[in-house]
């Protein structure tokens, strides 16, 4: 059975994205319940890390030169982790359960071997599309006696 190809078009048609952008909203729901003395402490870095996931995803498909692009997804990466460990922060303060914190876990690493693959493939597709030359002798039949 073959997979059917889709275009990508647009940062939104990279299923990555799609999957951090998720991410980002449930954050968003679920802070709506912490207590409102973390409102500026916690539940904004909740917020920010969750949001620069994506952020960073459509900022490097945007620079359209692989390296840049791979730059920022290692960015999300790093938020990624950042929001998993605002996650075990808000479990130690008992404000989400074990299963919430499971269940976020879970799609943060999801995510994560997401922006990890979609590294490997710039990585790959950068080096295909590097000029390569044909070792030549760069010598003419004039300079070689000098």
């Amino acid at each position: 059975m073959s997979e059917k190809k889709s275009t990508i078009q647009t940062f939104e048609d990279l299923e990555v994205w799609q999957v951090a952008r998720k991410i980002r909203n449930d954050i968003y729901e679920l802070v709506k319940k912490f207590p409102k003395a973390e409102k500026y402490r916690l539940t904004d870095q909740m917020i920010r890390s969750s949001r620069s996931i994506s952020d960073n995803i459509s900022e490097g498909y945007g620079r359209f030169h692989y390296q840049e692009n791979i730059q920022f997804c290692r960015i999300a990466r790093g938020s990624a982790y950042e929001l998993i460990n605002h996650l075990i922060t808000s479990h130690d303060c008992s404000y989400i359960t074990e299963n919430k914190l499971s269940y976020h876990k879970s799609q943060i690493t999801r995510c994560l071997r997401m922006v990890n693959g979609y590294i490997r493939y710039l990585n790959k597709a950068k080096n295909r599309s590097k000029v390569q030359e044909e070792p030549l002798s760069y010598l003419t039949s004039d300079t070689e006696n000098e």
